[in-house]
């Protein structure tokens, strides 16, 4: 498609614009803005900060991006981000706002992601790809989500908490904790782990016999509540000491989340200063 911006709508003259964008009436997109090919503004969208995004993202009615971050340490002016990959989906009302001067100042949103209406994502979270939060989420700030996770309707996330790989939150829960690789949590006031996300699983081409082995994990782990170490040796035997990469996800972020503070594994990065983005992630 053409370019096409609105009579109706605001473009700084330093904003940075690629070929084909379609811009709708009433949005705003401030001056160090830089906005890929084939992005489309549907109306009402505000584009703000220093905010970098990539091609083919849709930003829908009343969704703001960029904005200054909603934290007390956070100095106005102060030189901190947001980057934006490709082909992601922001429904009404989203809300994304900039990194805070902690890690390396960014807040991250990766690639093929579906930010559904009213979602906010707070300051210097990463969304890796392909996740879902579905209606209503609320991220605190340093929320980390991985690959094709799902948190599903007016559930919280607890700042510097982890949503693992292919993880589901079930709606409306409460999230003060991390949620480790391919969980299912459930319950509104203490959320638990009750079961495998096979479906996810299956959907991202992962075969039933490791998503058998990952079942018997979370029995052991969740259920019986073995020690790491002891389901570790049980799988090291019973798989001739040739673990599923799945399996391996799953052992690190435990281990990770183990030597954290308050059952989040990132804890140990709230007070830090502002860090390469590599040493962070």
């Amino acid at each position: 498609m053409p370019t096409e911006i609105s009579n109706l709508a605001f473009i700084h003259p330093t904003a940075q614009l690629g070929v084909d964008v379609k811009i709708g009436p009433f949005s705003y997109i401030g001056p160090e803005v830089i906005l890929g090919d084939r992005c489309v503004l549907k109306s009402h969208v505000t584009l703000v900060g220093k905010t970098t995004i990539g091609s083919d993202n849709q930003f829908w009615p009343n969704s703001v991006i960029g904005t200054e971050p909603q934290d007390y340490s956070y100095r106005p002016g102060a030189e901190t981000t947001v980057e934006i990959g490709i082909g992601n989906q922001f429904r009404e009302g989203v809300t994304v706002s900039s990194g805070a001067e902690k890690e390396d100042g960014c807040t991250r949103i990766g690639n093929d992601n579906l930010l559904m209406a009213n979602a906010h994502v707070a300051h210097n979270c990463r969304l890796y790809n392909r996740t879902m939060l579905v209606n209503g989420v609320l991220l605190g700030g340093h929320v980390h989500v991985h690959d094709r996770a799902i948190i599903s309707g007016n559930s919280v996330v607890h700042h510097f908490a982890t949503i693992g790989t292919l993880a589901f939150v079930s709606g409306g829960c409460r999230v003060p904790t991390d949620v480790p690789p391919f969980m299912l949590t459930a319950g509104s006031d203490n959320p638990e782990i009750k079961a495998v996300n096979v479906i996810g699983m299956r959907r991202a081409g992962i075969r039933d016999e490791v998503i058998s082995i990952i079942r018997t994990a979370q029995k052991l782990l969740f259920r019986e509540h073995q020690l790491l170490p002891a389901v570790r040796q049980h799988f090291e035997q019973t798989c001739n000491g040739v673990l599923p990469i799945e399996l391996l996800t799953l052992f690190q972020a435990m281990e990770e989340q183990r030597n954290g503070r308050m059952g989040r594994a990132r804890e140990a990065a709230r007070s830090s200063p502002l860090v390469e983005y590599k040493k962070a992630a």
